[in-house]
């Protein structure tokens, strides 16, 4: 069994009904930790101690937050910059991170197909998200491809628990290493991967 911690960010989750809808669809198990970084540190005076301590105790690290201007919320930046410390997370001595998994479950008001190089925003979710891979590359992760919810304005309540059933299954199967997270790795999205039968990735 593989440890996960979801470390999730919000700025405003009373307004956001997909991820109300997610979380309540966490699996309540006693390897699953959620940190919610906005209920924590709503003054973004973060506890790096403590943020380094669930870090190193977990195994996969999901970062589970909506697409701001194709990036993270302000208070996962805040986070990266104080918790990602040379020394500590990367550098010659840097190892504390080194082998652990890592995924990004976002959301995205855009449809899929916005999210193309013909398509409005230029370039594959993938791409958007080259400067965080690059991050987990350089703590020595492994990166996991995202998870992706597109089109969240249009969803429906039924789409959503749709959803929001999914996302519980998929952190379950982390937790359960179901997963060949290796697998998954030559494609797109893990959604890609989940949605090939023929990809293995389910064990």
């Amino acid at each position: 069994m593989a440890r996960v911690l979801i470390e999730f960010a919000h700025p405003a989750l009373e307004r956001s009904r997909v991820h109300r809808g997610l979380l309540a669809h966490l699996p309540d198990r006693p390897g699953i930790t959620l940190n919610d970084l906005y209920e924590a540190y709503p003054d973004f005076d973060i506890d790096v101690p403590r943020e380094q301590a669930l870090l190193t105790s977990h195994d996969v690290i999901v970062f589970q937050h909506p697409f701001f201007w194709y990036s993270t919320p302000p208070l996962l930046k805040q986070w990266e910059d104080l918790v990602l410390e040379h020394g500590w997370a990367y550098g010659r001595s840097g190892t504390a991170l080194r082998g652990k998994r890592v995924l990004h479950i976002i959301t995205a008001g855009g449809r899929e197909e916005a999210y193309q190089h013909e398509g409005h925003n230029r370039f594959t979710m993938r791409e958007l998200l080259a400067p965080l891979e690059q991050t987990a590359f350089l703590c020595g992760m492994q990166w996991v491809p995202p998870y992706v919810i597109h089109g969240t304005h249009r969803l429906t309540d039924a789409q959503i628990e749709d959803e929001a059933r999914r996302y519980g299954e998929l952190v379950t199967h982390l937790e359960e290493e179901r997963l060949n997270l290796d697998a998954a790795a030559r494609f797109a999205t893990l959604n890609e991967a989940l949605a090939d039968a023929s990809a293995g990735v389910t064990r």
